[in-house]
C-alpha cells in the first residue's frame, strides 16, 4: 500500500513542477486564445480595454510554454533579467496586454533558458508562423458548433499541422484555445498525452470578434 501511495504521489507531481532547471524541457506548446471567450468569462468583469468594441482581437498569443513529455515546468530559477516595461508593451499587439506578457515570462519564459528578449522574439515567431483562419475573424454573429470545427479550420489553413499536433480546448461551454505542439526549433510535433485532450462539445459557443 505504501508503494502504491508513493507511486501515485510521483505521478501527480509530474503533471506540474515548479522551480525546475531552466532550459531542461522537451518541446513547446503554443497556446492561441480566442479573445471573445476570454472577455466573456474574465475580461469583461475586469473592465479590460482588450475587450472594448473595435479592438479587433481574435486569436491572441496566450503563451509559448516549455513542456515535458508529461507535465510542464514553471517558475524556474534563472539568472536572466526580467523584461523591461518596453519589452512587455511591445508584445501587447499579439497578446492583448503587457500584463499577460509579463505573467507569461514570469511563469513560463523563465523555464525556456532564454533571455526575456529572445523568449519574446521566439514567441512572436511561433505566433506569426501560424495562419489564423480569416473565416473565423469575419464571423458576423455568435454561433454554436462542434469544437472540432475550429481545429479543422486551422488544419486546412496550415498544411504542416496534423490532428496529433493540434488540440482545441473549451471553457464554460465556449471554444477557448487552439494549442499547437512544437519542437524547440518550432516545427510541429505530436502532442503529449496530457496536452492532446480535444474538447468534445458539439454545441460550443463561438462568439464574434468585437
Amino acid at each position: 500500500m505504501i508503494r502504491l501511495i508513493m507511486a501515485l504521489m510521483l505521478i501527480a507531481g509530474a503533471a506540474r513542477a515548479e522551480g525546475e532547471r531552466a532550459g531542461a524541457f522537451d518541446y513547446y506548446v503554443l497556446a492561441l486564445s480566442w479573445t471573445p471567450t476570454w472577455c466573456a468569462i474574465e475580461g469583461d468583469g475586469r473592465g479590460s480595454p482588450q475587450c472594448d468594441p473595435g479592438q479587433g482581437f481574435g486569436f491572441t498569443l496566450h503563451g509559448l510554454w516549455p513542456q515535458y513529455e508529461e507535465g510542464w515546468p514553471s517558475y524556474c530559477p534563472t539568472s536572466e533579467r526580467n523584461p523591461s516595461r518596453g519589452m512587455t508593451a511591445d508584445m501587447a499587439d499579439i497578446m492583448g496586454s503587457s500584463g499577460l506578457a509579463w505573467h507569461q515570462w514570469n511563469k513560463h519564459g523563465v523555464c525556456s533558458g532564454l533571455s526575456a528578449r529572445d523568449y519574446f522574439a521566439l514567441s512572436r515567431l511561433a505566433y506569426e508562423r501560424v495562419t489564423r483562419p480569416d473565416l473565423l475573424r469575419n464571423l458576423g454573429r455568435e454561433v454554436r458548433l462542434p469544437a472540432e470545427v475550429i481545429e479543422e479550420a486551422f488544419l486546412e489553413e496550415n498544411p504542416d499541422l496534423r490532428d496529433e499536433t493540434t488540440t482545441v480546448t473549451c471553457r464554460d461551454g465556449r471554444v477557448q484555445e487552439i494549442r499547437i505542439c512544437l519542437t524547440r526549433d518550432l516545427d510541429p510535433r505530436e502532442c503529449g498525452r496530457d496536452v492532446a485532450r480535444d474538447c468534445s462539445l458539439q454545441e460550443a459557443i463561438f462568439a464574434p470578434m468585437r
